[in-house]
């Protein structure tokens, strides 16, 4: 059996870091197609090397764009590939431009695809993945679900016929490096300078769009960061750096101190360090939640709702909407004594998407 995986932004590399793992256990061939969507050397080379995964087969080299641009590109590019190597199954992960791009790429070859972490809704149509996660699920021939949340959206759109429950592949190589880091076999987070880690800190991100765009909102949320009472280690997007420069708005302020992005072992490391978590990333949501640190999101929505049980992770819109007791008080508290159990799986997401997809391919059908 030839699988094909499909990814490129660092979402996806972690993803593909165990599942690359559970190809090179069995005899069967896994092709690595790096789409080039995030090129900077922390979203990409580090996660290869700090995770693992073998050097990608195949590197497009599309970098950015508009949304249209570089889904465009990555089609384009694919198109060959895929005619070239005719795997028996397209893997495409999450809910990138890459992810849809992937899939369209595929089935207009009539070649098989697997959707891993399908069924995710943020019921937000203004989230550019969004678009993708609904378009790639429908496109597909088989849905790799990460929870029984996602398999019941699955489920209202008619999809139960292409749907199994495999948990996430995210809890795989998270678990993994938390052991490590634990056992003192990781090096210690790179925090920025400035920081103390002798002192409570928390670990922030923001990224996308409707955070990032509108120089106001970007504005806000930085100075509710900065006005925390603990320091805020905030590790700058590229995306958030560029918005930020273009209007003029100071990153480092007050509590905020600024760091790049962490390889993945570094930032498991930065968490299980850290107080909490602020952030719009839905990655780092879960992460927390397998890490046992309160996260507080700053979104209207998540897609991880099962985050949300126990007071685990709590959702900001707007921190102007609070006094600035409340937004101190909800973003530093400490961490709930409920257990939130295993919602996403207990690590072996991998090995059942592997041992799935020759299931599948030998018994001739997707569902």
């Amino acid at each position: 059996m030839k699988v094909l995986s499909i990814v490129g932004a660092r979402p996806q590399f972690v993803k593909l870091a165990p599942v690359a793992a559970a190809f090179a256990r069995t005899v069967h061939e896994h092709v690595i197609v790096h789409t080039g969507q995030h090129y900077d050397v922390n979203l990409s080379e580090v996660f290869f090397s700090g995770l693992g995964i073998p050097e990608a087969d195949v590197h497009l080299g599309v970098g950015s764009g508009s949304h249209g641009v570089q889904t465009g590109a990555v089609l384009s590019a694919l198109d060959p590939v895929l005619d070239a190597h005719r795997p028996d199954w397209v893997l495409v992960y999450g809910d990138t431009n890459s992810t849809v791009a992937g899939a369209l790429s595929a089935v207009k070859q009539h070649l098989r695809v697997a959707h891993l972490e399908a069924g995710l809704r943020s019921f937000n149509r203004r989230m550019p993945e969004e678009h993708n996660r609904v378009l790639t699920d429908h496109a597909a021939d088989l849905l790799l679900a990460p929870s029984t949340e996602a398999m019941g959206h699955l489920a209202a759109e008619g999809l139960s016929s292409r749907a199994v429950l495999v948990g996430d592949v995210m809890v795989d190589v998270c678990l993994q490096v938390r052991d490590r880091v634990l056992a003192g076999s990781e090096v210690p987070p790179d925090l920025p300078a400035g920081v103390n880690p002798a002192e409570p800190y928390l670990v922030a991100t923001l990224h996308r769009p409707d955070n990032t765009d509108d120089p106001h909102r970007l504005e806000a949320l930085l100075a509710a960061l900065a006005a925390l009472p603990v320091q805020v280690i905030l590790l700058a997007h590229p995306r958030l750096v560029a918005r930020a420069a273009e209007n003029g708005i100071r990153l480092e302020r007050g509590s905020i101190r600024v760091g790049r992005p962490l390889p993945y072992a570094g930032l498991v490391a930065a968490v299980l360090g850290s107080a909490g978590v602020v952030t719009d990333s839905g990655g780092l949501q879960k992460e927390s939640l397998l890490l046992r640190r309160p996260c507080t999101t700053l979104r209207p929505e998540t897609e991880w709702v099962e985050t949300l049980a126990g007071g685990w992770n709590t959702l900001v819109p707007d921190p102007r909407r609070l006094t600035e007791v409340e937004w101190s008080e909800l973003a530093t508290r400490r961490a709930p004594d409920s257990d939130p159990g295993a919602p996403y799986g207990r690590g072996d997401a991998a090995e059942q998407v592997a041992a799935l997809l020759e299931q599948r391919l030998e018994a001739g059908t997707t569902a």
